[in-house]
């Protein structure tokens, strides 16, 4: 992993936990995913003119990241529902590494060495050591915890079949342009039917899809072209640490408690990350 690929998924690490507390920060926790999603979709659109066509092998690819963004998606917004910025995010991102580390050496072949090895459960155990904290409430919600869980699978799944897929496409800006425009139209077409009030007043939201969706987008196709750069499970690993930046979101910006808990974790999770980089430099 080159000094470059490192810079721009911290980069894309800080744009993805901006988007997140954002989400959760919104009254309607369906109705600001839906921005955001609407948002990255329309970026992916404007995209796809200069991006180089898709080789067609990529297609089961393609179809797969879709139906496993949706189910991310879906199972994120109600995380947020029940659970604090500082509990969900943790456990969703900080169950991903360790599943693609496994995934990649089950399925791909990869192998790592005992200092990555360590860096990835560093960063896996910083990170989910933060989930072990209560609600601004004082109560802990065992559902909103399993749920955030779920997504985590979820996000393993996508990181491991979008990075492949980007491969075989040839074009990270292609597949991820082609991917996000639709996965729009499916998660427009799902909340149409299951809440088609809330379309209605979504441009009222218009903020929310720039930035949000923009951040997103920005976030994801960056991560989409490391993994063409670096070993997916160390990318994804990495990535996490975009934990780093919620924990200061969600206390800053949503109010959420600091304690001595959540600093010791941050700094396991640096310190993961700082070892995954002097190891691969």
């Amino acid at each position: 992993m080159s000094g470059t690929v490192f810079a721009v998924v911290l980069l894309a690490a800080a744009l993805h936990a901006t988007w997140n507390a954002l989400v959760k920060g919104g009254a309607d926790k369906t109705a600001s995913m839906t921005a955001v999603v609407l948002g990255q979709g329309a970026a992916g659109l404007l995209l796809l003119p200069i991006a180089p066509p898709l080789d067609w092998a990529c297609w089961p690819y393609l179809l797969a990241g879709i139906a496993l963004h949706l189910g991310y998606q879906l199972f994120l917004i109600q995380s947020y529902k029940l659970g604090d910025l500082t509990q969900v995010y943790p456990i969703a991102r900080g169950a991903s590494p360790l599943l693609v580390a496994a995934g990649t050496a089950m399925f791909l072949g990869a192998a790592f060495s005992q200092a990555e090895l360590l860096a990835l459960l560093m960063i896996s155990a910083g990170i989910l050591s933060i989930a072990l904290v209560r609600r601004q409430d004082g109560t802990f919600s065992m559902k909103a915890g399993a749920l955030a869980l779920v997504t985590g699978m979820f996000i393993a799944s996508y990181s491991i079949v979008d990075g492949q897929g980007a491969r075989v496409a040839g074009t990270a800006l292609g597949f991820f342009g082609t991917l996000t425009a639709a996965n729009a139209l499916a998660f427009g077409a799902i909340i149409g039917v299951s809440r088609p009030e809330m379309l209605r007043g979504l441009q009222a939201l218009w903020r929310l899809a720039v930035f949000g969706g923009g951040a997103s987008f920005t976030a994801y196709v960056l991560v989409v072209w490391a993994f063409t750069q670096a070993p997916i499970a160390l990318v994804t690993a990495l990535r996490e640490t975009s934990i780093i930046f919620a924990l200061l979101l969600g206390v800053g910006f949503l109010g959420e408690k600091l304690d001595l808990r959540k600093v010791f974790s941050t700094a396991l999770t640096l310190a993961g990350a700082v070892l995954l980089r002097l190891n691969r430099s």
